[in-house]
């Protein structure tokens, strides 16, 4: 292929870097507009319209979540037969991708909005932000096409190895966001739903933007012919994403259930979880990122048949998580108390808030491990495995709170988060090694 964006020649630190920077620039955007978001709700509209916005997080992952597994999957398909330099299966991949994509975000938008009130109410959330939960999750729910869409130009972009454009998206939209926020809510005062609704409409934009470059790339110049059905292909399409979607789902399902279990205690410590789980989303950004690029590059280089550069390319990923771990663990562990007043007000929630930072700052290295070693796996094409650590992290997650919320309080949280990601990382790693020696043995 000979062009910048093929993972497969050149330096592999070199060439894996310049494909993360760009792709880590967008989604700490990502984060930073949403940490903004946070804030501009919680100063604005109050602790109890944050803790609304965060009671969501668990269900809005399991449906969004879903989502982006079954794009992230197809995107590897793609970057697999990039790798290979299959130009007619190429094609077909990204036009099956998109008209599959087309009919998931249906479905899934329909069962979103029937779902959402009997799972907030299922999760024991407190009557006084139980309104502003369904207004939020209602218009979050009836945007999904935009935000499928988004998931999957962006990963189709990733597969090919252009991470600059979703940048570029990024960089627009969340200008936008924060700006819309402002207004909507401070000037405006539409509450939670006026959030919700910038929200949308910037994915809206993030993925007009990614489709435009797309449309003009001349591996991915697909034709009305390419849309034809393909039963083989649209298999092999759904095989990868279904395995990795329902990864997303079940850790989704062990944190809606670690949700509700800490709803019972009250809207001190829903406010208190929303923030950490915000933080956490922060924090774990580079490693989450660096997993994204390992992804990518496995996919090119495992259809190109290079084995050597899949390790070269994991052990750059590794580099990553534990310089993250580093710098980013220092600010959860020494600095708890200032994150967490910069988004709450009470005292109490507060500290709760804290503890939980400081704890999790410890065992961060163990989450951005798993991010890498789990990306890897998929990238290979192999989708059981992440999808049963997927299992692991829901029991190990939901035992611990069982055992520990009552006895320790809101400490348990961090625990089980922590025991999750030991089960999790043990099954990946080990996986990897097994299909790397098998690999590795066969290309030789």
């Amino acid at each position: 292929m000979g062009n910048k964006n093929d993972l497969t020649t050149g330096s592999v630190s070199s060439k894996f870097l310049g494909f993360f920077f760009p792709m880590l620039l967008t989604n700490l955007l990502q984060q930073i507009y949403s940490v903004a978001d946070t804030a501009i709700v919680g100063k604005g509209i109050g602790d109890n319209a944050l803790g609304a916005v965060g009671n969501l997080a668990s269900l809005s992952f399991f449906i969004i979540g879903f989502s982006m597994g079954i794009t992230n999957g197809f995107a590897v398909i793609i970057g697999q037969h990039y790798g290979s330099d299959d130009k007619k299966d190429l094609k077909k991949a990204i036009a099956m991708s998109i008209e599959l994509s087309g009919i998931i975000a249906i479905m899934l938008t329909i069962v979103g909005c029937i779902i959402l009130k009997p799972i907030v109410l299922l999760m024991h959330t407190d009557k006084v932000i139980l309104n502003e939960c369904l207004t939020y999750g209602y218009i979050i729910f009836a945007g999904l096409i935009v935000t499928i869409a988004y998931n999957l130009f962006s990963g189709i972009l990733r597969s090919l190895g252009d991470s600059r454009t979703p940048f570029i998206a990024i960089i627009v939209s969340s200008g936008v966001n924060i700006v819309l926020d402002y207004i909507l809510i401070f000037i405006f005062h539409t509450g939670v739903g006026g959030a919700a609704a910038a929200t949308v409409f910037v994915q809206a934009i993030s993925a007009m933007i990614c489709f435009e470059k797309i449309r003009h790339l001349p591996e991915a110049s697909i034709t009305p012919f390419d849309f034809h059905p393909d039963a083989k292909m649209s298999f092999l399409l759904m095989k990868n994403g279904a395995g990795m979607a329902l990864m997303n789902s079940i850790t989704a399902i062990g944190s809606m259930v670690v949700q509700g279990f800490v709803n019972k205690y009250g809207v001190t410590f829903t406010s208190a979880y929303s923030v950490c789980t915000r933080y956490l989303n922060l924090f774990m950004l580079p490693a989450l990122t660096a997993g994204f690029a390992v992804s990518a590059f496995v996919s090119q280089n495992f259809g190109a048949k290079l084995p050597k550069r899949i390790m070269g390319g994991v052990k750059v990923g590794i580099g990553i998580a534990f310089v993250s771990y580093i710098l980013l663990g220092s600010i959860m562990l020494f600095m708890p108390q200032q994150l967490a007043g910069f988004m709450l007000n009470a005292d109490d929630t507060i500290l709760l808030a804290s503890g939980y930072l400081r704890k999790c700052g410890i065992f961060l290295i163990l989450l951005n491990l798993l991010f890498i070693f789990r990306s890897a796996v998929q990238g290979m094409g192999y989708p059981f495995i992440p999808m049963m650590s997927g299992f692991a992290e829901m029991a190990l997650r939901i035992a611990v709170i069982i055992l520990l919320l009552h006895g320790i309080g809101f400490n348990a949280t961090a625990i089980a988060d922590a025991v999750a990601w030991v089960g999790a990382l043990a099954l990946n790693a080990i996986s990897f090694f097994i299909y790397y020696k098998k690999m590795a043995h066969i290309s030789f």
